[in-house]
């Protein structure tokens, strides 16, 4: 004898946004998106990326920082291309690693990185608006404010769909 259960809706109505990935000038090749979907307890996160740089050296290289800022666009200056990006969204003054924009790292391979994580550090509504900044470095997980995860190199702004 089978029992059928109501199936639990995880996802809540639908309620998703995205980030287009664009590189800096010194990055032009680094592109792609990140999608947001607001789950039952969480936001689950997806990125697919591509163009991301290639190093050869099979003992370094290829891992890459990836944070949601607090700043709402992806402009800059010339020294810091994402300068307005600001710092990483932190809306509880926690210490690095524990800002509600703390992500795990991108893993690149030969360019192309997919990543997918589910938080409950923020709630989709938190965080639209904002932008997502790629590192030229991986993070870290100790200096503090930001992971000493290096120059900003691709940035997106999370809007919703």
């Amino acid at each position: 004898m089978y029992i059928k259960k109501k199936r639990n809706n995880y996802v809540q109505q639908n309620i998703f946004a995205k980030a287009i990935i664009k590189g800096s000038k010194q990055y032009p090749d680094i592109h792609g998106n990140v999608i947001f979907k607001q789950m039952k307890n969480g936001v689950l996160i997806t990125a697919e990326i591509a163009g991301l740089p290639v190093n050869s050296d099979k003992c370094g290289g290829g891992v890459f920082g990836f944070h949601i800022h607090e700043g709402t666009e992806c402009g800059g200056n010339e020294k810091d291309p994402f300068a307005n990006a600001k710092g990483h969204f932190n809306p509880h003054n926690c210490p690095h690693p524990y800002h509600a924009g703390d992500l795990p790292p991108l893993f690149g391979s030969n360019g192309y990185a997919y990543m997918s994580v589910f938080t409950d550090r923020f709630e989709l509504k938190d965080v639209a608006g904002r932008v997502i900044i790629i590192h030229s470095n991986p993070d870290d997980f100790t200096t503090q404010p930001s992971g000493g995860s290096g120059t900003k190199i691709a940035c997106g702004k999370i809007m919703y769909q």
